[in-house]
């Protein structure tokens, strides 16, 4: 099998489909985690918020933002979102699963969709939400060389990993942390089947275990 082939065939089998369709009805939120292959390396595609924005600005995240009211489902709003975002057609990806989602600090749940998109793609970025995109190894999300994590942050389950990446491309600088920090490094540890060099709380042979723990932990002071 090729490498995409293998990648895929290992998501697929952390696709949460309706496990958690117990979970008390809360505000809820996609986002698009869109793979490539470059040269035969595997890529992940990230954003810059805008600095104009009212929440988040300036951070880095995946495309994404809240469910409408119009959307069939998680994918939909992270496809729809993607195409509002930087300009990507919900045809052009390739959708693999939805991992076990995580709320957010502003009280979101938000589910990561797995998809992947062709590295020909150009993106075309909303200036009035993305002021960048780039794309990052996956592997970087495995390695401590830039890594560090915080203990006891307010409004953060266990701890609060934090990278900073220098974009090859552009020599730009970027600090990815918090929740698009820990969905980066979900997805690099179940696609590459590699435990991070760092410490991180769940197993990454059995994830959805520990995150949803964390989800009815949470859930269950409502």
């Amino acid at each position: 099998m090729h490498v995409k082939e293998d990648i895929i065939a290992i998501l697929e089998q952390f696709d949460i489909g309706n496990k958690l369709s117990s979970l008390p009805v809360l505000p809820k939120a996609s986002v698009l985690i869109p793979l490539m292959l470059k040269n035969g390396e595997l890529h992940i595609m990230m954003t810059l918020r805008s600095k104009e924005l009212r929440t988040s600005a300036g951070e880095v995240c995946f495309p994404g933002g809240k469910t409408d009211p119009s959307d069939r489902d998680d994918v939909d709003t992270a496809l729809r979102e993607a195409e509002e975002e930087i300009g990507l057609p919900p045809e052009d990806v390739q959708v693999v699963c939805r991992l076990v989602p995580i709320i957010n600090k502003s009280g979101l749940l938000v589910t990561p969709v797995v998809g992947f998109i062709d590295d020909s793609f150009c993106p075309c970025p909303n200036p009035a939400e993305v002021s960048a995109v780039f794309t990052v190894p996956l592997d970087f999300f495995t390695s401590d060389k830039d890594h560090y994590a915080t203990h006891g942050v307010a409004g953060t389950t266990g701890m609060l990993h934090s990278f900073h990446f220098v974009d090859p491309d552009s020599g730009s600088q970027y600090h990815i942390w918090g929740l698009t920090a820990m969905f980066a490094i979900l997805v690099a540890a179940l696609a590459l089947k590699k435990k991070p060099d760092f410490h991180v709380a769940f197993d990454p042979e059995d994830p959805i275990s520990f995150f949803q723990q964390v989800l009815h932990r949470r859930t269950s002071k409502l």
